[in-house]
Order: structure tokens, then sequence, then C-alpha cells
């Protein structure tokens, strides 16, 4: 037993210095260290990318410039006095099927006359610009929170069902480059809701119909009054550039 103990002692490595017991702390603390460094490194890089695809400016946002006219800038533009109405007015006056032709440039010059920017909710709105796509409408705009500015892009899809009734079924909704298509739909949805439960709303007047169509993804009748006349939209294309409505009367 005395032998085998004293050959344990031998063979048993002797205790380190306290000098080489502190260094392997030391490099712990700088391995923790660097660790730590790398992802804040990688954190801030992702924050970085982040923010840069909020703040991305789509190409194909062009925007007109706003020529303010008349006393407060919101003066009627002639497209929509001189064309747009005359061919809504004339053609329901008609009592006959008719077709509408709108044209996104011309109508971007006639919104860009109004009165830009607009706040709601503590959001700044300003720029808005529609693109006719083949087979798609483009709404985009700038919003101001909290001094940074977003370019908000809404794509929709319209459709007319079997039954005659339209979906503008809202397809896309990127903020810059981030796509936040399904949340956008859940809180739509939920202010849509909390705006029935707290404000009166006429449900049968066609600008209620449109927004709860974007809002709730609610079909309609596309029927709605031109001064004394009824009209409904029977059928509708949209190329570049342009879309084309066809109108017919309805009671």
């Amino acid at each position: 037993m005395t032998v085998a103990r004293d050959n344990i002692e031998r063979t048993a490595p002797a205790p380190a210095p306290a000098s080489e017991k502190g260094k392997g702390k030391e490099k712990t603390k700088g391995s923790k260290r660097r660790r730590l460094f790398y992802w804040l490194l990688i954190d801030l890089t992702v924050a970085v990318v982040i923010l840069a695809l909020l703040l991305y400016k789509p190409a194909r946002y062009n925007p007109v410039i706003q020529v303010l006219t008349g006393a407060n800038g919101e003066r009627v533009h002639p497209y929509l006095s001189h064309e747009l109405g005359p061919q809504l007015y004339n053609g329901a006056q008609s009592r006959r099927p008719f077709n509408l032709v709108v044209l996104d440039r011309a109508l971007n010059e006639a919104i860009a006359q109004f009165r830009w920017p607009r706040e709601t909710g503590g959001i700044v709105f300003a720029a808005p610009t529609v693109l006719f796509h083949p087979g798609r409408i483009v709404l985009m705009g700038t919003a101001d929170i909290e001094k940074a500015e977003f370019v908000i892009t809404i794509e929709l899809e319209p459709k007319l069902d079997d039954e005659g009734r339209l979906d503008l079924n809202v397809a896309k909704v990127e903020v810059g480059a981030v796509p936040i298509t399904l949340l956008a739909k859940m809180m739509a949805r939920r202010m849509y809701q909390e705006r029935l439960e707290t404000v009166p709303v006429d449900t049968e007047d066609i600008r209620a119909k449109v927004a709860a169509s974007l809002l709730a993804g609610e079909s309609f009748e596309p029927v709605f009054k031109v001064d004394d006349k009824w009209v409904r939209l029977k059928d509708f294309s949209i190329a570049q550039g342009k879309l084309e409505a066809e109108m017919v009367p309805a009671r």
C-alpha cells in the first residue's frame, strides 16, 4: 500500500503555477469578448441591411412634381374636368354601353395637383402615384414616420367573378424592398373592423365598398351613380399605362 501510494504521488501532475491560471482566465475572457464582438457586428450588419431595404426607393417610383395652382392648389385638373368627367357623364346619360379609358400618366398629373402632404394618425403621406401594368394596378407613395421617409407600394389584382362582383384583391404590399403583405392585410382587416364598431358607416356607399374590398377583402357590386343615372362596371382590361373599363346602364 505504501509503495502504491508513493507511485501515485510521483505520477500526479504538479499544480499549475498561479501565473498560468491567470493566463488561462485571460484567454477565456478574451475569447468571450471576441465572440461578443462578432455577434454585435453581425447584429449591426443585419440592422443596416434591413434599414437599407426599408429605405429603398423602387426605380419605377417617379411621382409627378407637385405644381400648386389657384388659392389652395386643388383646382380640378383638365384631365378630370375635360376628359374623364365628360366620358363618364355622357356615357351614363346615353343609357347605352360605353368604354371609359384612363391613362396613368395624365391621372398622376391630376393627383399631384391636389394638396400634399396629408397627415393621418401621425403618419405624413405624400407624392402618391398610380401605375397601370398588365393585369395590375400599382399604388405608390411616401410615408413619413418620425422624420424617416419610406416608399409604400401596394399592388392590386382586381377581378370580376362570375356574378359580376368586383374584388380589388391586394396582391402585394411592400415598404421599400421589404414585403409585408400578410402583416398589412391583418392590420388592415383589424382597423376596418374597429372602424365599423366605432364609427357609423354607410356600407352601401361605393367608397365604403371600395374600402371594404381593399381593407377586408370583400367583393362588391361595382354599381355607382353618375349624376342621376346608375352605371355598372361590366368588364375591364389593364395594359401598360392604360386601364379600359366597359360600362353598362344599371337600374
